[in-house]
C-alpha cells in the first residue's frame, strides 16, 4: 500500500516564483523522509519547463499566459486559454490525487489552485513580494492558507489566513563561505583579484547589461574579476573575451557565484534580496521599473534606509553604475558595513516555516 504523500506545486514565469517552490519541495522531501511524490505544474512555454526538471522534479505544462499590456490578438486567446487550463487542471488533479496543492505565483498557479479549491482540496499560496501579485489576489478567498514574506499584507489578504514565513531560498546558499576556492577554479578567476558578480535576474536585465557593456573598458582597467549573467536576449558580448571575465547566459551554480563575489550588482526582486541577505554580500541594487507598484524600489529602500545596500536607479544606471561599483570594490569599510546590515534581513528557515503549514493542511 502506497503511504506516500502526494503534492502538486504550481509556479512559473520567473525565477522569483520557481526557486522558492523548488526550495520548499526539497524541504518537504527532507521532512517527510522522501515519502512524498511531487508533480509541478507550469506554463508550457515558460522557463519552469527547463528549471524544474533540472532540479529533479517532474512537471507538466498548461497552455496559459497573461494578458498583454498592448492591444494584440493574443488577448483574444486569453479566456480560451484560461478555460482550457482549468479543465486540464481538473484532469491533472483527478489523475494525481494530491493531498495538498501549493501555488507560488505565475499564470499556471491561478488555474491549478482554482481547480483545487473547487474540489475542496487543502490549498496554500506563497506571496514573495511586498505588493501582492494578481494571481494570488485572485486566489485569496479560495485558498486555505497564505504565506507571505513581508509585514502588513492584510491590505491584500484575509488576516486570518496569513502566516509570515519569509522567502525560501535554495539549500546550497545556506553556507557559501566555505566554497570560495572551489568557485575560483570553477569560474577560472584570478585569486589575487576582487570579484564583481552581476545578476540581472533569470531573464536578464537590459539596463544593467547595457551599463556593464558600456563600462567594460573601465572594468578591465580596474584589474578585477567579473562574473556576469546576461540572461537570454543580450548578444552584444557574444565575441567578447577577457581572461578574468566569465560571461554566461545563465548561472546554475549560484552558490559558487555568491561564494567568490566581493560585490554584487542585482535587481531588487524579493527572491534576490532574500538570497543576498542570506549570503551577506555587499550589493548595489538597480530596481526594475517594469513591475507592479514599483515594488522593487520599495524592496530596495527597506535595505538602503538602514545602510544594508546601495541604490542606483534604473534611469541613472548608465551614468552611475560603473562608478558606484568601482568605489565600492575599493572601499573595504563600506563593504563591511553593508555585510553586517544586510545579514539582519536573512530568514534562513523560511522553507521550514512553509513546510510546517503544509504539514498542518495535510493532517
Amino acid at each position: 500500500m502506497n503511504t506516500k504523500k502526494k503534492i502538486i506545486i504550481s509556479a512559473g514565469g520567473t525565477g522569483g516564483h520557481i526557486y522558492p517552490a523548488i526550495a520548499v519541495a526539497q524541504a518537504l522531501q527532507k521532512r517527510l523522509n522522501n515519502e512524498v511524490d511531487f508533480l509541478f505544474v507550469g506554463a508550457s512555454d515558460r522557463m519552469e519547463m527547463e528549471k524544474v526538471p533540472k532540479a529533479g522534479f517532474k512537471i507538466v505544462g498548461l497552455w496559459i499566459s497573461g494578458l498583454q499590456r498592448r492591444i494584440t490578438y493574443k488577448n483574444f486567446l486569453f479566456p480560451i486559454k484560461v478555460i482550457i487550463s482549468v479543465l486540464k487542471s481538473f484532469g491533472i488533479i483527478n489523475k494525481f490525487k494530491p493531498d495538498v496543492v501549493i501555488g507560488f505565483g505565475g499564470y499556471a498557479s491561478s488555474a491549478v489552485l482554482y481547480a483545487a479549491s473547487l474540489k475542496k482540496l487543502p490549498t496554500l499560496i506563497h506571496e514573495q513580494n511586498s505588493y501582492a501579485g494578481i494571481t494570488n489576489k485572485i486566489l485569496k478567498d479560495k485558498v486555505n492558507k497564505i504565506c507571505v514574506a513581508y509585514d502588513h499584507m492584510e491590505k491584500f489578504f484575509p488576516a486570518n489566513k496569513l502566516v509570515k514565513t519569509g522567502n525560501p531560498i535554495r539549500q546550497d546558499l545556506m553556507d557559501v563561505t566555505s566554497k570560495r576556492n572551489e568557485a575560483l577554479g570553477f569560474f577560472n578567476l584570478d585569486a589575487t583579484k576582487k570579484t564583481v558578480l552581476v545578476i540581472g535576474g533569470s531573464l536578464g536585465a537590459k539596463t544593467i547589461n547595457e551599463s556593464i557593456f558600456e563600462g567594460l573598458e573601465k572594468l578591465k582597467n580596474a584589474n578585477i574579476n567579473l562574473i556576469w549573467q546576461i540572461g537570454k536576449n543580450f548578444d552584444k558580448v557574444n565575441n567578447f573575451q577577457h581572461p578574468t571575465f566569465n560571461i554566461q547566459h545563465f548561472i546554475y551554480e549560484m552558490d559558487l557565484a555568491y561564494a567568490v563575489a566581493d560585490v554584487v550588482i542585482s535587481r531588487a526582486g524579493a527572491l534576490s534580496i532574500a538570497e543576498l541577505a542570506q549570503v551577506a554580500k555587499p550589493v548595489i541594487l538597480v530596481p526594475s521599473p517594469n513591475v507592479a507598484e514599483d515594488h522593487q524600489t520599495k524592496n530596495a529602500m527597506a535595505l538602503v534606509n538602514v545602510n544594508a545596500a546601495i541604490l542606483v536607479k534604473d534611469i541613472d544606471a548608465k551614468n552611475n553604475l560603473i562608478t558606484e561599483t568601482l568605489n565600492l570594490i575599493n572601499d573595504s569599510n563600506k563593504q563591511d558595513e553593508l555585510v553586517k546590515n544586510i545579514g539582519t534581513f536573512a530568514m534562513p528557515n523560511a522553507a521550514e516555516l512553509i513546510v510546517d503549514e503544509v504539514i498542518k493542511l495535510i493532517k
